[in-house]
Order: structure tokens, then sequence, then C-alpha cells
């Protein structure tokens, strides 16, 4: 699913987007969320996103930069 530009979207949608993307299947050793998130709030690490202020892949690039 491609995230919703943040030129074209609400901060309600991208908000869906993100909490949607990074749901917890509760099979931890098989999808790896949680270690990627490690044990943040996938609500607080794309705050930016949400409010419109840079886009999805670039937060999620800089998490992986940084993990």
């Amino acid at each position: 699913m491609i995230p919703p530009d943040i030129h074209h979207s609400t901060a309600e949608e991208r908000r869906n987007y993100v909490l949607q993307q990074w749901e917890c299947l509760q099979h931890c050793e098989a999808c790896g969320k949680c270690h990627i998130l490690k044990g943040q709030d996938a609500e607080t690490l794309y705050a930016d996103y949400i409010a419109g202020k840079r886009t999805y892949i670039d937060i999620t690039l800089a998490l992986r930069k940084k993990y």
C-alpha cells in the first residue's frame, strides 16, 4: 500500500495509515515490526509525517539508518 501524499491527504488519513502499517500482528518472530520500532510508538515516530512536515519514506529511511 502506498502512503498518502502529504500534500493531498488529511492528517487523519496519514495517522490511520501509520497505525494500520504498524499494527501489531502478534507473531513477532515473523514480522519484525517490534524490532524496528524498538519499543517506541509508531504515531510518535511518524509525527512529522502525520503533521505533513516530512514524507513517510523519508522517516522510514531515517529509521533504518538509525537502527
